[in-house]
């Protein structure tokens, strides 16, 4: 039997910030976005080609004081690339900011940024 991984939700204030981000500021594909009735929708987003990627969770009542700290203040994102300047170059393009200049570690080249809802993310293209 086989397993993947194939979403994980994140939450946000709107559906549309959600989109706004991953799809307008970092290019994610909008994968699915499905009226549930009642205000409710569906929305996927994934890198391009990736198998995993983010169900956005419109935070309701009391979810919206957990925006920004599902990971708990530590960073808990992990986006991998396979050109980091160019990538990095073209985020700050964009308008994102990034915690730290770039910085080399044994298990590749990383800089940590927050997204507008406050978690944290590791930009990263992976050694070898």
């Amino acid at each position: 039997m086989s397993k993947q991984l194939a979403a994980v939700s994140i939450l946000v204030p709107t559906y549309e910030a959600g989109i706004d981000f991953f799809v307008g500021t970092l290019g994610f594909d909008l994968t699915d976005d499905i009226d549930m009735g009642g205000g409710k929708r569906w929305v996927r987003v994934a890198p391009a080609g990736a198998a995993t990627g983010f169900v956005i969770a419109r935070a309701l009542g009391e979810q919206a004081d957990q925006i920004g700290k599902q990971g708990g203040g530590r960073v808990w994102l992990f986006l991998h690339t396979d050109d980091f300047a160019q990538d990095h170059a073209a985020m700050t393009a964009r308008g994102i900011v990034f915690e730290e200049a770039p910085r080399h570690e044994a298990y590749g080249t990383v800089a940590v940024f927050r997204d507008p809802f406050g978690n944290r993310w590791d930009l990263i293209q992976p050694a070898g």
